[in-house]
């Protein structure tokens, strides 16, 4: 904080200003000053004594929270001999708050569980505050509330304490189990029926079922379980009672990892919930939705945990069906969000069976599948009065969308065919509501892909009848019915008879607007499966395309009709496909031309972006088979196509989203010709770099990289392109080295290494003596603590590519030159690599991104292992060995197993499982 410690006034001004000002700008003033008081070092002191002063609710809460925040991620600023001091005060002051606000004293708890965990001095904490506060009634609140949160900080991302500290805080918390819940039992044995009291008392039960330290033989016969089974049972019982007593069930059933090692634990939670079966048709009679879910949520918890028992044993013991049963009446519920809760469940029963693949085994879950499957087509029905299509936006659109899933994932158990014939049988010999009928089709299309589509008379049959649907019928049946025809695109490229019915009956959808999107999808599907066939279509499908706006299309779906045309496109013979490409490409151009001619409304150009994209997904999608010697039949067109394109970037070249679909569309039409855009070449380049100099839209970089994809291995182009990378590496280089350049601009770095990992794969050796190696790599080593997926992946491929190339002997005529390149870069910069390497996957890097940063060290292994295991030595000495709290970080064997297991590794898996352990010490 700039001008010294601010006044105890001044922060309690800043305290109401943030919580009663009436102007928000006063308020985000206040919000953003006391954010910088909690980064400085008076925030300790500052905080202890507003929480001495005691006067009111804001300031306590601002306090407690600013201490909790300090001792997370602030606490190597105190010296070790102010923690016992801390400690003290911590807890003078949450005894003397414990009435004054609930959610002061949890933010208090959670301060005092993270100084528990790191502070190494402060030996079996729980022991000692059980010791100090269980004779005192009032202090009851607050110790429990301490004992709830410990057990959920030990794994908190917010503490790095260290896989050593936290092995050894979970064997002390083990040790100390059952103290605690003869404490609880104690607790609720004294406060009888006090409400509040039994809900504290259960989510702390919970929370040491969920760190998975209590006793299951102590447990299975302990007071608490039998209390947890008669408060879910009881008619009475409060809503949030109620919610404490399952969420504390759920965690035990969650808490036995393998039910033949809990025997006794397991059979008590496993009758303990069957008996829960009355509440919860009491709980449905009472038209209690949170009781009902409740129940749901226990009962899918139970399945999950026997799943394993009831596939091995079906029937016997714990393996009951029963537990089936319950979640099939949870899925009779009228409401669909109870069901929903056991998708889950049922996805992994159906991955175990699928998995087994016994026949017999199968033939015992079927009819649990198909009354699962009855139930579910009964959910997705529209209510009868619900006017138009189906929405699938909304949370019912996405639940069936979810259902739609499920049914693909366990259809196998039923059997497809079987499935699909018997829903088509109830429409065909009943005469459904409308609503019935809708559901119906929905589950038929999806499973229709699932069906064979060779031996199958139903599928040819329901295609008949679907596309003679009158257009009487209610819309969101037609709706339905064209996402099933479009589904059936397989039926109709094994019979093409159907071709010309289904298009003139997808055909009658497009011109309605509220079926137009739904039936181009399907037209696109039909484009896409049945590419041969429609070749004789496509004149049909170009004047659908040149009226493309008259249709009342969501973005998406015209995008797809351009898909699907241009997919039919590259079946035609080779000399139509370039005036037909010219036709198709016309609108868009015409489009983009007017725009350029218009002139700015309010300053405001008009956007391209909707005609870039139509031509972006024809070029991708437009790849016929050209012989080697053939003219690209494309290549005249982009040529065409290409001022235009130019034009409209140098038009917008200050809008980043413009200039991004301008180089998606360049991106595609390169990808589309492929060497025979070599005429563009020149400009294209030239326009790229004059404008990036100005603007530096990363997506340059990325065509930049395209670019080098296409023509790096040509003799002519190589120079040329190594000019391109120099001059947009200087702007680049400028704005990656501001103040937290490498934070700010993710893509840019993500881009610049997937243009510098190009040129390494094309051109080795044009890039590696070149003068902007150097600077490349030490800006590679920078970024490897960018802690962002995408760039992370670049840069570390970049790396691993660059020192591969001086391994990989391809029998290629420059692979010593490489070789020796290579050797003189990791002489500069390979000890610098290996220590940030190391040091960024300790503190800065997720677990996700190892596999990446253990194959760079494998390849600098591969290339020169006696130096590798010199640097690695010196980076291993470099990381700090103990922390603030005085535990002991890494042990000195630890390091020395860790540099042996990774030096003497085989394969490149090795090192990987070891920096996994490894790491772990540090988080």
């Amino acid at each position: 904080m700039e001008g010294g410690k601010p006044t105890i006034a001044l922060v309690y001004q800043a305290v109401q200003a943030l919580y009663h000002d009436p102007d928000p700008a006063g308020k985000e003033r206040a919000s953003v000053w006391l954010g910088e008081l909690q980064r400085s070092m008076y925030a300790w002191e500052i905080s202890d004594q507003l929480l001495q002063l005691k006067q009111d609710v804001e300031s306590c809460y601002f306090a407690a929270q600013t201490m909790k925040m300090k001792i997370q991620t602030s606490f190597y600023e105190l010296p070790p001999e102010t923690h016992n001091a801390l400690r003290d005060s911590l807890l003078s002051h949450i005894q003397s708050l414990k009435d004054l606000s609930p959610i002061i004293v949890t933010q208090l708890a959670l301060a005092i569980a993270d100084l528990a965990l790191q502070m190494a001095s402060w030996k079996g904490c729980v022991h000692t505050l059980i010791e100090k506060y269980n004779n005192d009634v009032s202090s009851m609140t607050f110790l429990i509330e301490i004992l709830t949160v410990l057990p959920e900080e030990v794994h908190s991302r917010s503490l790095r304490i260290g896989a050593n500290r936290r092995t050894e805080i979970i064997e002390d918390l083990a040790y100390y189990s059952s103290t605690v819940v003869t404490l609880l039992t104690t607790c609720v044995e004294k406060t009888g029926n006090d409400e509040k009291m039994l809900i504290k008392v259960f989510r702390c039960l919970g929370s040491w079922f969920n760190l998975g330290v209590l006793d299951s033989n102590f447990m299975a016969s302990n007071q608490l379980l039998i209390v947890l089974f008669q408060v879910l049972q009881r008619d009475e019982t409060s809503t949030n009672l109620h919610e404490a007593a399952s969420d504390c069930v759920c965690s035990a059933l969650y808490a036995i990892e393998s039910v033949d090692t809990s025997v006794a634990l397991a059979m008590q939670l496993f009758q303990g919930v069957l008996t829960l079966e009355t509440a919860y048709h009491m709980a449905v009679a009472r038209e209690d939705l949170d009781k009902v879910l409740n129940y749901c949520r226990i009962f899918t918890e139970l399945c999950e945990t026997f799943l394993e028992t009831t596939v091995r044993s079906p029937g016997q013991g714990m393996g009951d069906l029963r537990t089936l049963e319950l979640l099939l009446i949870c899925a009779g519920h009228p409401q669909y969000e109870v069901v929903e809760i056991s998708f889950n469940f049922w996805y992994r029963l159906g991955e175990h069976l699928y998995k087994t693949n016994e026949p017999a085994l199968h033939a015992i879950f079927r009819p649990y599948i198909q009354r699962l499957l009855h139930s579910l087509a009964r959910h997705c029905q529209l209510d009868p009065d619900h006017e138009g299509i189906p929405e699938d936006t909304d949370d019912f659109g996405e639940f069936r969308m979810r259902v739609s899933d499920l049914v693909k994932d366990v259809i196998f158990l039923v059997g497809s065919m079987e499935c699909f014939s018997q829903l088509y049988s109830t429409l065909k010999d009943g005469n459904p509501p409308w609503e019935v009928t809708e559901a119906v089709l929905f589950i038929m299309a999806a499973i229709a892909k699932s069906v064979d589509p060779e031996n199958s008379p139903t599928l040819t049959e329901v295609l008949e009848q679907v596309v003679l649907l009158p257009e009487t019928v209610h819309i969101a049946v037609r709706y339905t019915s064209i996402e099933l025809v479009g589904e059936m695109s397989e039926v109709v490229d094994r019979h093409p008879r159907f071709l010309d019915p289904v298009l003139n009956y997808l055909m009658k959808g497009l011109r309605e607007k509220p079926l137009a999107s739904v039936a181009a999808k399907a037209i696109h599907n039909i484009c896409s499966v049945c590419r041969d066939h429609m070749a004789q279509h496509f004149q049909g499908l170009l004047d659908i395309a040149r009226a493309l706006d008259s249709f009342a299309l969501s973005t998406d779906a015209a995008v797809g009709l351009l898909k699907g045309t241009a997919l039919v496109l590259a079946r035609l013979p080779l000399e139509k496909i370039a005036e037909c490409l010219s036709d198709l490409c016309a609108v868009q151009v015409m489009a983009l031309k007017k725009l350029l001619a218009q002139s700015p409304t309010n300053g405001k150009t008009a956007d391209p972006t909707v005609w870039l994209d139509r031509l972006a997904v024809i070029f991708r999608h437009t790849n016929p088979i050209v012989e080697n010697g053939q003219t690209h039949p494309c290549q005249k067109v982009i040529q065409e196509i290409w001022p235009v394109l130019s034009e409209t970037l140098n038009t917008h070249q200050a809008d980043n989203r413009i200039v991004e679909r301008c180089c998606r569309c360049l991106r595609f039409a390169v990808r589309c010709v492929g060497k025979g855009s070599a005429s563009l070449l020149q400009p294209l380049v030239t326009q790229m770099v004059s404008v990036y100099q100005v603007y530096p839209h990363s997506c340059f970089l990325y065509l930049g990289s395209i670019l080098v994809d296409e023509y790096g291995m040509e003799d002519g182009c190589r120079q040329g392109l190594m000019d391109m990378l120099q001059a947009l590496c200087m702007p680049t280089f400028q704005l990656l080295e501001q103040p937290l350049g490498l934070r700010n601009h993710p893509d840019t770095v993500d881009d610049l290494f997937r243009l510098a990992t190009r040129f390494v794969q094309r051109s080795p050796v044009t890039l590696l003596s070149s003068s902007i190696i150097v600077h490349i790599i030490q800006c590679a080593i920078a970024a490897t603590t960018l802690d962002h997926r995408d760039a992370n992946c670049s840069v570390m491929k970049f790396v691993r590519d660059l020192i591969h190339t001086g391994v990989s002997n391809d029998h290629e005529e420059d692979f010593e030159l490489r070789k020796q390149l290579i050797g003189q870069a990791m002489e500069q910069h390979g000890q610098q690599l290996v220590t940030q390497l190391m040091h960024t996957c300790c503190f800065c890097l997720p677990a996700y991104t190892l596999p990446d940063v253990a194959e760079v060290l494998w390849e600098i292994m591969v290339f020169d292992r006696p130096t590798f295991c010199r640097w690695l030595e010196v980076a291993l000495k470099g990381l700090p060995k103990e922390t603030t709290g005085g535990a002991v970080t890494v042990t000195h064997k630890q390091l020395t197993d860790f540099h042996k297991q990774v030096t003497s590794a085989e394969e490149c898996k090795q090192v990987c499982w070891a920096i996994r352990e490894f790491t772990r010490l540090f988080r």
